[in-house]
C-alpha cells in the first residue's frame, strides 16, 4: 500500500515543520548525489534552511558550477535580446514597406493611374487634393516670377 498525497501547504506546527525540512532536505541530497553518479551529470544544489543555515552539494567545484550557471544565463538573455531587436526589426520594416505601398498607391491615383477602383468619394479627395496642390505651384510660379523682375 503507497502513501497518502499530502496537500502542498505550509506545515504550521514548527516542530513537524522542521522534521519535514531534514528528512526532505536529507532525500533531496541524496537524490542529487544519484543524479550525479548514475548520469555523470554536474550537479550543484544549494538549500538555506529557515534558520538561514547553509546546506550544499556539488558532484564538482560548486563556484565552477555556478560560474557555468551564470555564463549560460547570460548567453541566453544575449540570444534574447538579440531576437526580440530582430523582430522589432522586421516589424517596423514591414510597417514601412507598407506605407511605401500606400503611398506609391496615392502616387499611381495623383497620376491618374488605377482609377478604376476607387469610388466617388475617394475620387472627389483626390480633385480636392490636385486643386489644392495647383493652387500652390501657381502662387509658387507668381513669387518666382516677382521675384525674377
Amino acid at each position: 500500500m503507497g502513501r497518502g498525497k499530502i496537500e502542498m501547504k505550509r506545515i504550521e506546527n514548527a516542530t513537524n515543520r522542521q522534521v519535514t525540512f531534514s528528512k526532505r532536505r536529507n532525500g533531496l541530497l541524496k537524490k542529487a548525489s544519484e543524479l550525479s553518479v548514475l548520469c555523470d551529470a554536474d550537479v550543484g544544489l544549494i538549500i538555506f534552511s529557515p534558520k538561514g543555515k547553509l546546506c550544499e552539494f556539488s558532484s564538482s567545484n560548486l563556484r565552477e558550477t555556478i560560474e557555468r550557471y551564470r555564463s549560460y544565463t547570460r548567453d541566453a538573455q544575449t540570444a534574447t535580446r538579440y531576437m526580440e531587436q530582430s523582430m522589432q526589426l522586421l516589424n517596423e520594416e514591414t510597417e514601412m514597406m507598407e506605407r511605401v505601398e500606400h503611398l506609391e498607391v496615392s502616387k499611381r491615383k495623383l497620376l491618374g493611374e488605377g482609377l478604376g477602383s476607387c469610388s466617388l468619394q475617394e475620387l472627389e479627395e483626390i480633385q480636392q487634393q490636385l486643386q489644392k496642390s495647383l493652387r500652390n505651384v501657381r502662387a509658387r510660379k507668381v513669387i518666382i516670377y516677382l521675384i525674377s523682375i
